[in-house]
């Protein structure tokens, strides 16, 4: 079964006991146990619950994991993956890393003796020198948030495999329609489900997914005993969204392409980070392991002056937090993804107040380019008076 037809059938997209077309919301905290004597299966919504499960066996099911879960949050997924580990224990990530998980890493992990170690994720000999005698787990994000900095998943995961670690991945830029790191070698991967999965900017979400069954019984055990679980109408709408993920990425990437390279070409654009562009440093890799540069792309501009000017010149795009949605949506890393990191960190990791980024949506591509061309040329004609 191809990934399009499994998103529609590969996972139970239909409610059994009436054939509804979809599974029901079951709304309810608890449920009525036939005997206290006996178990069964829900008994608290917070243990688990039907509809949740659902969202979660299709996710495994796309992903190509067999067991996974669902959380209130993107943070919250990070959160109960990291807070698996114990005192004393440490972990190597890459530089290039979205903000939350920085934030949380520095100012929540290190509180409980949890030790971290920031690399440059393109440079494999700084993976294996980073590796410590109480080291147990290596954290990609690939491509990274904003940069779309590429990590070679499969070497990665070999010097992983050679220390006996953990491979964790936040695969939510990529989704499973064109990453697939379980494939890889991976052992936990991580979505914001409140991104692509979803679609539709009316959820916040996460969800983690494992073929280990020990590391998914250790997950499990976050979720419930941390509380972090996703409601049952979000839930629903997820599924919702899954439905046609394959359609809108496809629209959306083929959009992210062209305009990367019109961006590429113009003069009042610096850089241009974008994979699916055969200039980036890591566009050989991503052809390996991934099936497409994706729809998210991040282009520097002169200063933030510029920046302002042609933020306000757009039309279409929504300057929000966020990407993923139908529409395409862009942002300002300095004062949104990335704000909770400090400006020398920021800087360090090439988070300059000129960069921006850019969440493709599944607009006409052509009306996107002519878009971004009128608001380009108001910078140009700005920079030329300056």
């Amino acid at each position: 079964m191809k990934d399009n037809t499994k998103l529609i059938h590969g996972y139970p997209v239909f409610d059994e006991t009436t054939g509804a077309s979809s599974i029901p919301l079951y709304q309810c905290s608890t449920f009525s146990q036939a005997s206290i004597k006996d178990s069964q299966p829900y008994t608290y919504s917070r243990f688990g619950n039907p509809t949740r499960h659902a969202l979660e066996a299709g996710i495994a099911a796309i992903e190509g994991g067999q067991f996974a879960t669902a959380f209130a949050s993107g943070m919250s997924a990070i959160s109960a993956v990291l807070l698996s580990f114990s005192q004393g224990d440490h972990l190597v990530l890459c530089k290039s890393i979205y903000g939350g998980t920085f934030q949380l890493v520095n100012e929540v992990l290190n509180r409980f003796g949890i030790e971290v170690t920031f690399v440059d994720e393109t440079d494999l000999a700084a993976w294996e020198e980073a590796i410590q005698p109480n080291t147990k787990a290596l954290y990609l994000e690939t491509p990274s948030n904003p940069l779309l900095q590429v990590t070679d998943i499969n070497d990665v995961v070999a010097i992983a495999r050679r220390h006996d670690l953990l491979t964790i991945i936040d695969n939510t830029f990529m989704t499973p329609q064109f990453q697939k790191p379980l494939e890889l070698g991976v052992d936990l991967v991580i979505h914001s489900a409140t991104k692509f999965i979803n679609g539709h900017s009316d959820v916040v979400a996460g969800l983690v997914i494992t073929n280990d069954e020990v590391l998914a019984q250790q997950v499990a055990l976050q979720q419930k005993v941390l509380g972090g679980i996703l409601g049952v109408e979000d839930c629903w709408l997820i599924m919702r969204g899954m439905k046609t993920l394959g359609l809108r990425m496809e629209q959306s990437a083929k959009s992210a392409q062209q305009i990367s390279e019109l961006l590429a070409a113009h003069p009042a654009v610096k850089t241009v980070h974008y994979p699916g562009l055969k200039s980036h440093p890591g566009y050989q890799i991503q052809q390996r392991q991934a099936t497409s540069g994706g729809a998210v792309l991040s282009f520097e501009l002169a200063d933030q002056a510029a920046v302002f000017t042609f933020a306000e010149a757009l039309k279409i795009p929504i300057a929000a937090v966020s990407l993923g949605g139908v529409e395409s949506i862009l942002s300002y890393p300095v004062t949104m993804s990335h704000a909770c990191v400090p400006k020398a960190e920021r800087e360090k990791q090439g988070v300059t107040e000129g960069l921006l980024r850019l969440s493709v949506g599944i607009e006409d591509t052509e009306d996107l380019i002519a878009d971004l061309k009128q608001a380009l040329a108001k910078v140009s004609v700005k920079q030329t008076v300056h």
